[in-house]
């Protein structure tokens, strides 16, 4: 059976029927202007420390810890960050007030800049937890999940979301399904612009087939001028960035800045007047130095370098940085020279990309 929606309401009321946003637990718009989406697998602390130097401004996300891995797992690992990474968010999966509440408090204790929720992953295994995107057939709930999370916190806490779930697409519903949660006391939204289908598609479909929607969050500013809404999905431009500026309070880079980290950089002149690095190669040395303080706790260099392969993305060079990295990472675990070594190696083949790669690193990057 389906889920009973949330009360429909007509839109030329909606102002009247949304919950009126707390002045105490109201952020700054400001604070969301450009944010890097949780991403599993992805925004590890290594790779938020790397977008961290390229990005002074932007909002950071860890990827998603789950309550019980937190409650009952490593805590000090999953949590671990460094302190250079402010502003810095960690995003939670769960389902369970008290477990949510547990766990936002850790984070509060620990440092966390803010703590989201996340009502928008697809995947099986996510599902079977029940948390995620089905969530968002129980708004309820998800209301619930969020004030028990702000009753323990003073930072803000926040909810990451589809705009629908299977067939729960229509403005209406994703209206107040925002609508219901904004009752938990909460007063931003990040929108994942597309729906999601939670049989069918794999997680990887689900960020790519589902069509992107960005009116219906525009509207959703529109109708809730205070609550500050940020969106998320195909944000992979300036063009784009300041397109969706004119129209929300902030834009969450998801894909783009793994892909192209670079953009993060162009974003942070684009946005903040400035801070960024002036060339790519100038984020090789404090990188270095940060592969070297891993090292010397026993990381392994591969688990950095993965996370700065696109650096040069698009410039000459770039596919012998990207392979030098790859070839090498796994050889030593040890090689905190590494990143200057593929700096080498990409000005002996400039511009001519074809040439074939010496077996290790020249004399002078030794």
């Amino acid at each position: 059976m389906a889920p009973t929606p949330p009360s429909v309401v007509n839109a030329a009321v909606v102002n009247a029927t949304m919950p009126s946003l707390s002045p105490t637990a109201r952020t700054s718009h400001d604070a969301h202007r450009f944010s890097v989406a949780p991403m599993m697998d992805w925004t590890d602390r290594h790779c938020r420390y790397f977008h961290r130097l390229l990005a002074p401004s932007a909002l950071l996300y860890t990827e998603m810890v789950t309550t019980g891995a937190i409650l009952h797992g490593d805590r000090d690992r999953l949590l671990a960050y460094n302190p250079e990474e402010h502003p810095v968010a960690l995003q939670l999966g769960g389902s369970e007030p008290e477990d949510l509440a547990a766990c936002a408090l850790i984070a509060g204790e620990r440092g966390y800049d803010e703590v989201n929720l996340n009502v928008g992953c697809p995947s099986d295994r996510v599902q079977r937890g029940r948390f995620g995107a089905c969530l968002m057939k129980e708004p309820a709930l998800v209301r619930d999940c969020l004030a028990a999370m702000r009753e323990v916190v003073a930072v803000p806490v926040t909810i990451k979301t589809r705009l629908g779930v299977d067939e729960l697409y229509d403005y209406g519903y994703f209206r107040d399904f925002v609508g219901s949660v904004l009752e938990s006391g909460i007063d931003t939204v990040i929108a994942h612009a597309r729906r999601a289908w939670l049989s069918g598609l794999s997680p990887k479909q689900n960020r790519d087939v589902p069509p992107l929607d960005f009116d219906w969050v525009y509207r959703l500013k529109r109708e809730l001028p205070d609550c500050t809404v940020v969106i998320n999905g195909g944000v992979d431009s300036l063009d784009v960035v300041h397109t969706h500026l004119a129209q929300v309070d902030g834009v969450m880079i998801g894909r783009a800045a793994y892909h192209d980290p670079w953009f993060l950089a162009q974003c942070q002149e684009a946005l903040a007047d400035g801070g960024q690095p002036a060339r790519r190669e100038d984020v090789v040395e404090p990188m270095s130095a940060y592969i070297a303080a891993r090292v010397a706790e026993g990381i392994p260099v591969k688990h950095v370098t993965r996370h700065v392969l696109g650096l040069f993305q698009g410039r000459p060079g770039a596919k012998v940085w990207r392979r030098y990295l790859s070839e090498h990472a796994h050889v030593d675990d040890h090689n905190a020279e590494i990143l200057d070594q593929a700096l080498s190696a990409m000005s002996r083949v400039r511009p001519h990309e074809g040439r074939s790669l010496a077996a290790g690193p020249s004399r002078a990057a030794r």
